[in-house]
């Protein structure tokens, strides 16, 4: 059961997707739930006010989660520790596809196609949170107009082999595909 949340910036995406991982984890865990989740952060802290972001968001996750930070290799990361846990959360897909964008930019249809395996391949569900970027103005620069022409395919190519599609607005998932659903 994969899921892929999207939805504009502080829409409430990773809120939600704590809250369905968790939900996930007690159902599974009968009662151990400490450190049942895997959390994968892809962001990297390049300022103050990014280190700060993360630094917040480390304490919106409570103990029923190890966390990761991998800003690259993702896939390989699920892969590997993945089946060790009751559930996976991305967090989140489109810095994760900026970071290979400015690390390896000419391989990154390599890294999404490894996802798109490695999801397709895992049993243990993964929750993936991604950032709509395709609802705006054209973007002017060549390189914006490949990040979100990029972030698009990915999203496209996710979603094909997610269960489970949301769309969060002001806090509120809206279901997009499959049957999920929030109390």
């Amino acid at each position: 059961m994969h899921v892929l949340i999207l939805g504009g910036a502080k829409s409430g995406k990773s809120s939600n997707a704590l809250r369905l991982g968790e939900d996930i984890i007690r159902e599974a865990s009968q009662g151990q739930t400490r450190g049942a989740g895997l959390f994968v952060a892809t962001a990297q802290a390049h300022d103050a006010e990014m280190e700060e972001r993360i630094r917040l968001h480390r304490l919106e996750r409570g103990d029923m989660w190890h966390t990761e930070e991998e800003p690259l290799n993702v896939p390989s990361l699920i892969r590997r520790e993945g089946p060790q846990y009751q559930v996976v959360l991305v967090d989140c897909l489109t810095l994760w596809l900026s970071n290979l964008m400015h690390s390896c930019p000419d391989d990154i249809p390599e890294h999404m196609e490894e996802l798109c395996t490695v999801l397709s391949e895992l049993s243990v569900p993964v929750i993936m949170v991604s950032n709509e970027v395709g609802l705006g103005i054209v973007p002017a620069s060549p390189e914006a107009r490949r990040f979100r022409d990029l972030a698009g395919r990915l999203h496209q190519d996710v979603a094909a082999v997610c269960k489970h599609v949301l769309f969060v607005v002001a806090g509120i998932p809206m279901l997009v595909k499959g049957g999920i659903s929030f109390a």
